[in-house]
């Protein structure tokens, strides 16, 4: 099952956002989004686990709680839908 995070702090690296996690159960990724410009953190990211009890259990325990001071979202991740492309004015 695959899991958003939302409001990480723009510190939290990969293996923090793994350790958090993994104290919920097996954790076959977790990645903390990227600016491509910047290289600064966006700010959320994805974590992934094979068993969907153990996700649950993740989103309740972690869902409006706080790390690194800030107080994280975390539900299931959605597909992300497609955008329209601007269009631009010259």
């Amino acid at each position: 099952m695959k899991l958003f995070v939302g409001n990480l702090d723009f510190q939290m690296r990969d293996e923090e956002l793994n350790s958090a996690f993994s104290a919920y159960g097996r954790v076959t990724s977790a990645i903390v989004i990227m600016d491509r410009e910047s290289g600064r953190s966006r700010g959320f990211g994805f974590v992934e686990m094979p068993n969907q009890i153990e996700a649950q259990a993740a989103i309740r325990a972690l869902n409006g709680s706080q790390l690194q001071g800030r107080v994280l979202t975390v539900n299931e991740a959605r597909e992300r839908s497609e955008r329209p492309v601007a269009s631009r004015r010259w």
